[in-house]
């Protein structure tokens, strides 16, 4: 089996559990990827150097960050020291681990959007100068030559944006770079993050939702979900859509946080709903 981890960027996630659990998979014989956001330490980092970051709303309602060329370039800073040191925990953990950012090989690879559509004061208008962009490849051959060798791969955004004759690095959702790879690998996708999972009441922990299988199902995952779960419900569309049998969202800070989600914790969404709710809309 081969798994995929999203680690989570939120302030309140300590990845330590997540490295001890991959290390304990990759001794099990298991080919793992592990892939990791940061978006929370870029608007820190961004602060700390007099930036305001910009944030707009897309006409579905989606609100996230608008990655102009200075923004850029703090996130290539951050991203590449947090991926750094999660490399430097798995190899404490005993685990071979390499680091790649999504433009090494053309890991995550796709178009540059240099304007995105947002809602400004209810009009709906184009932004341009954005630095983010869609991704279209997963270069698998060179994931699986890693797992040859006997590494493990830990990725993250940013990505290859091709902009006409030119390859420049441009931001992309962790969350679904990790569908992506999960989608092309045919993983299992395990969504770590700050909460047990996707609650049916946002507001009360006790409404845990704990598996997808019907298409109704799904329908009432996507009622509840708010807020960034609203992102992982999409990520996990598209895993789900692509290849994978199963996503799971779940406790970063649980005890064995993954092998956990992996026997049963957290919130699973399994493919069958997914095909099911996309039957019932035909």
């Amino acid at each position: 089996m081969t798994i995929v981890i999203k680690v989570g960027g939120a302030r309140a996630v300590d990845p330590a559990g997540a490295l001890a659990d991959v290390s304990s998979l990759v001794e099990d014989g298991e080919d793992v990827v592990v892939v990791h956001g940061g978006s929370t330490a870029v608007d820190d980092t961004l602060e700390r150097l007099g930036i305001e970051p910009t944030y707009v709303e897309t006409p579905s309602g989606v609100v996230g960050r608008f990655t102009d060329e200075e923004t850029m370039e703090v996130f290539e800073m951050v991203f590449g020291h947090l991926n750094t040191q999660l490399v430097a925990g798995l190899q404490s953990q005993g685990v071979d681990a390499v680091g790649l950012s999504g433009v090494d090989g053309k890991l995550l690879h796709g178009p540059r959007k240099s304007a995105v559509r947002v809602v400004e004061d209810g009009k709906k208008k184009i932004k341009r100068g954005d630095h983010s962009g869609t991704i279209r490849e997963v270069n698998v051959d060179l994931l699986e030559s890693l797992f040859d060798g006997g590494y493990t791969p830990v990725a993250s955004p940013p990505m290859a944006g091709k902009d006409d004759d030119e390859i420049l690095p441009v931001n992309t959702d962790a969350d679904r770079s990790a569908a992506a790879i999960a989608a092309a690998l045919d993983a299992t996708l395990v969504l770590l993050t700050d909460v047990e999972g996707i609650y049916a009441d946002p507001d009360d922990s006790e409404t845990l939702i704990e598996s997808v299988e019907t298409g109704e199902e799904w329908e009432d995952l996507e009622d509840a979900a708010e807020g960034f779960m609203g992102r992982k419900v999409m990520a996990a569309e598209e895993a789900l859509d692509g290849g994978s049998p199963e996503v799971v969202v779940a406790d970063a800070n649980a005890d064995e946080p993954i092998l956990s989600a992996l026997d049963g914790d957290g919130t699973h969404l399994l493919q069958d709903a997914l095909a099911d709710r996309e039957e019932a809309e035909q």
